[in-house]
């Protein structure tokens, strides 16, 4: 009993799984200034690119929520400026050239710029970031790049009250691949609560390497709920492995755009099986019989189906790519596994059945084979006119 006590606690404190989040703050972010600027030393130089990006922080910010782009003193922005990121700089004996970023107190800098410092945000969405790479499946079993980049995302401008674990303590045990998987209500109410959140995000990420040290490329879904509903999926790639940062940074901040707009939709709203204040509530039969969305002709179904197409080049990938998002009804098309010179797969979300999908496929003019969720494509053969007949000769007179 003891032996397997301290294997558990070796199990739950060992290896270097927790990310905490940067910054979890509301405070209105400006990224990306530009400064290059001299001093008499490295110290003065380094004091005069911060306050130089302060001032054109606070431009841009002003004239981002309309309030005409003014100035104010530097004593005030020192007030308001809640903290400077580097992004990137260089220091020099006496110049310094760097890319930062400036956070502003958004209770502060609202009076300033005379807009409301209220921001509507969402009910609570505990996190949970899926990485897939080289087929093995991780969540907070052991520290990944996917939950780095969710741990440097900054919050305060989304309208989505995110959740984020940090990976230690119970997390690994309780927040794996596995529970992904699981669409058990009861369990998904007890860990949601856990965190204080009402509902779970899991956005997805399957990394696939060409070669080593060669180019990476990332598939994306932005993923909700314990049924694993997709709302988007998109793929992303980056020359060499020193881009994969940068590569999943912009793969969040994507992420969070498309949770945000299904938020404003209304597609992104709690559980009801998760949240045990709202109880679901069943229409009576006799009422349910006359609403025209019960009526299963009606219903809208979305399937996913896989699809092998040549690739004997580049070009092949991307024109097939842009051939299928054209086909009516197709949501999503994206490469997951790459053959140049061979035969790759591209996942294809379709509204409707796969038998309509291939219908409209073959209507484009591409030959179709196989049966779903697998099908292969080619484009179809031209089929050549008939030889003209050659003229007969007069008979002889």
């Amino acid at each position: 009993m003891a032996l397997g006590a301290g294997g558990v606690v070796a199990q739950i404190e060992g290896g270097d799984r927790g990310v905490a989040a940067v910054d979890s703050s509301n405070d209105f972010e400006v990224s990306g200034i530009r400064v290059d600027v001299s001093g008499p030393n490295a110290d003065a130089a380094r004091l005069a690119g911060w306050r130089e990006a302060q001032r054109k922080g606070f431009v841009q910010l002003s004239q981002r929520l309309g309030a005409g782009g003014g100035l104010v003193s530097d004593g005030t922005l020192d007030s308001i400026v809640s903290s400077i990121v580097v992004e990137d700089e260089q220091i020099g004996p006496n110049r310094y050239v760097a890319r930062l970023g400036v956070l502003f107190d958004r209770a502060r800098a609202a009076g300033l710029l005379g807009v409301s410092a209220a921001m509507p945000r969402s009910a609570p969405f505990l996190v949970v970031p899926v990485q897939w790479s080289t087929g093995v499946g991780t969540v907070f079993e052991q520290r990944t790049v996917w939950q780095e980049a969710w741990a440097r995302f900054r919050t305060g401008t989304s309208a989505i009250d995110y959740v984020r674990p940090a990976g230690t303590g119970p997390d690994p045990l309780l927040l794996d691949v596995g529970q992904t998987q699981r669409p058990d209500r009861a369990w998904w109410r007890t860990l949601v609560d856990s965190y204080g959140a009402s509902d779970v995000l899991m956005p997805t990420v399957r990394l696939y390497r060409q070669w080593p040290g060669g180019p990476v490329i990332g598939v994306f879904e932005a993923r909700y709920g314990p049924d694993h509903r997709v709302l988007q999926r998109f793929t992303l790639r980056v020359g060499g492995p020193r881009g994969v940062p940068a590569l999943l940074d912009e793969a969040v901040r994507r992420l969070d755009g498309v949770y945000q707009q299904a938020l404003r939709g209304g597609y992104l709203g709690t559980d009801p099986g998760l949240n045990p204040i709202m109880p679901v509530v069943e229409t009576p039969p006799e009422e349910a019989s006359d609403l025209i969305v019960d009526d299963p002709a009606l219903a809208t179904t979305t399937v996913a189906v896989t699809l092998q197409f040549d690739t004997p080049d580049a070009a092949a990938v991307t024109g097939t790519e842009a051939a299928v998002r054209g086909v009516p009804g197709v949501t999503a098309a994206a490469t997951t596994s790459l053959a140049l010179g061979g035969i790759s797969s591209m996942n294809v979300s379709f509204v409707g059945t796969a038998d309509a999908l291939r219908a409209a496929l073959e209507a484009r003019g591409w030959q179709v084979i196989g049966t779903a969720p697998t099908l292969r494509i080619r484009r179809a053969a031209a089929t050549s006119a008939p030889p003209a007949a050659a003229p007969r000769s007069g008979a002889g007179g």
